[in-house]
């Protein structure tokens, strides 16, 4: 395990990095920042010339692939890291100099124990796509097909390890500062990072879950996810099938082609709505290069490493929440987040709902270039400080995404009003989830699984109170007080023991001078 020291020294040494891009400004300034949070940040960028404009998005790439990762998570935190520099890194490109092709020709001959030659008739040395964590080279396989061969970075698990390790203490420590650095949960914030990273990091895992969303996303239209070949994915490789496309971020090249755009905006938005409400297992990381058109205005989904997942009950209060926006019913709104325990039982649910129509009721019948989903999440995390809401782990994921497919669907079709796609959608599920028949089904189900349930609770009754057996029962001894015990009533049982042997010792020898044994 690292030394504080260590620790200490890559946080300066990353702190020099922020500074140069001009990066550590907002931190200093914040008042909410803990003082020595801002000592740190001072020495760290002492003897560097700051830009008139910080560079956040700049900095987490020259840091190195696991800030590259970090920096996508915090932005989905403008309550943690600030409104200029969460808009600022969602333009943080996850891109890096490929690795020389030998070695990843090596990394997959090494990891299936046999060369490449036996798995790939043709893979081309120059990859599609270079990121933080892999890199995609396009082959075709010993039976003929096309596919994408994601690869491993060689060495990156280690690096990843390492990073996270210095996050891991520098959150700790932030957080024992308590205060307003205890309510933003950084050690939160970063369990759930090293959650989504390990899984990136492991490929077998990524294929499972675009196995389980390809069967999640069966009934959506329109939309669909690349076949996994199994045989020749493990934990360092994934081929899948190679999508001809466009990218959804072409917009003149589809349109060239003759896709309805407004079309392929909405269908994106219910695709999205799909998995989060109605699967609960969404696709977190939605953003424009892992979306493609293909041929028949088909949207294809690539790049399965950052997966969402909500609880049923987390699901209804999100369809809940979502449509009491739409429809103005704040004040279901504000009971949801007290149901959920978001907001502490000690605030008013009358003030909390006021203070949630100051950030919807401007958002209502305007379409999204006016104001947005992304702008509604700003205001939220604007009130969470004033109802001590702590954050939410579970839903950073989920309010990441919405921002996503919201700029996305914007630029398919300006004037597409998020509100009217998703309330007919929500509302139906509401009815179909929440309705009384929804409810009736729900208890029935409960009630029977309880009552099968009897049976096991029953012999576990018997394990525990056996039946009687065949002997005869045995009488009543009467009770009686032993010398030995203590005033409070507790058996001295050392001395009971010795008292024992001693008078035992001395009948036995009593009958053998009287000649009654032997």
């Amino acid at each position: 395990m690292p030394r504080p020291a260590t620790h200490i020294w890559r946080l300066l040494k990353w702190g020099r990095t922020l500074a140069r891009h001009g990066a550590l400004r907002g931190i200093e300034r914040d008042p909410n920042t803990p003082v020595p949070v801002k000592r740190l940040a001072r020495l760290a960028r002492f003897g560097t010339f700051q830009p008139q404009v910080p560079d956040y998005a700049g900095a987490f790439q020259d840091i190195g692939p696991a800030a590259i990762k970090l920096g996508q998570t915090l932005a989905t935190r403008p309550d943690l890291v600030g409104d200029e520099a969460a808009h600022n890194l969602l333009s943080l490109q996850d891109s890096l100099p490929p690795v020389p092709f030998e070695q990843i020709e090596a990394s997959i001959a090494a990891s299936f124990g046999r060369p490449v030659e036996q798995l790939f008739s043709e893979i081309d040395p120059e990859p599609v796509g270079a990121a933080s964590i892999a890199q995609v080279h396009r082959a075709v396989t010993t039976e003929g097909k096309q596919v994408a061969v994601k690869v491993l970075r060689p060495g990156i698990r280690e690096r990843f390890a390492r990073d996270i390790g210095t996050y891991e203490w520098a959150a700790a420590h932030l957080e024992a500062l308590g205060g307003e650095a205890a309510r933003l949960r950084p050690r939160l914030t970063i369990a759930n990072f090293k959650r989504w990273t390990n899984r990136e990091l492991d490929l077998r895992r990524e294929a499972a879950s675009a196995s389980e969303l390809a069967e999640g996303t069966k009934g959506v239209q329109g939309y669909r996810i690349p076949e996994i070949d199994w045989d020749r994915t493990n934990g360092r490789v994934m081929t899948v099938e190679w999508v001809d496309g466009v990218k959804i971020s072409k917009i003149e090249e589809l349109k060239s082609r003759g896709h309805d755009l407004p079309a392929l905006a909405s269908r994106l938005v219910l695709a999205f709505l799909t998995q989060a409400i109605s699967s609960g297992f969404f696709h977190a990381d939605m953003h424009q290069g892992n979306l493609f058109v293909e041929d028949d205005g088909t949207i294809v989904a690539i790049d399965f490493g950052i997966m969402g997942r909500i609880d049923r009950r987390a699901r209804q209060w999100l369809a809940e929440i979502l449509y009491g926006l739409t429809t103005g019913n704040y004040r279901r709104v504000a009971e949801i987040h007290f149901e959920a325990q978001y907001v502490p039982s000690y605030h008013s649910v009358d003030e909390f709902a006021t203070a949630l129509r100051a950030v919807g009721e401007p958002m209502r019948g305007k379409p999204v270039s006016e104001l947005s989903v992304g702008q509604m999440l700003d205001g939220l995390f604007a009130i969470t400080r004033d109802f001590d809401m702590q954050t939410q782990p579970h839903l950073l994921l989920l309010q990441k995404t919405m921002v996503m497919v919201e700029g996305i669907a914007t630029q398919l079709h300006p004037e597409i009003n998020m509100w009217d796609v998703s309330a007919p959608f929500v509302r139906s599920w509401i009815r179909d989830e929440l309705g009384p028949e929804a409810a009736l089904a729900d208890r029935i189900r409960e009630d029977t699984q309880t009552l099968l349930r009897l049976p096991g609770l029953l012999r576990r009754i018997e394990d525990r109170f056996p039946p009687k057996g065949g002997a005869p029962e045995q009488p009543p001894l009467p009770d009686v007080e032993l010398m030995w015990e203590n005033r409070a009533g507790q058996s001295r049982r050392w001395l009971g023991y010795l008292f024992s042997a001693v008078l035992g010792a001395g009948v036995v020898a009593g009958a053998l001078s009287l000649g009654w044994i032997g």
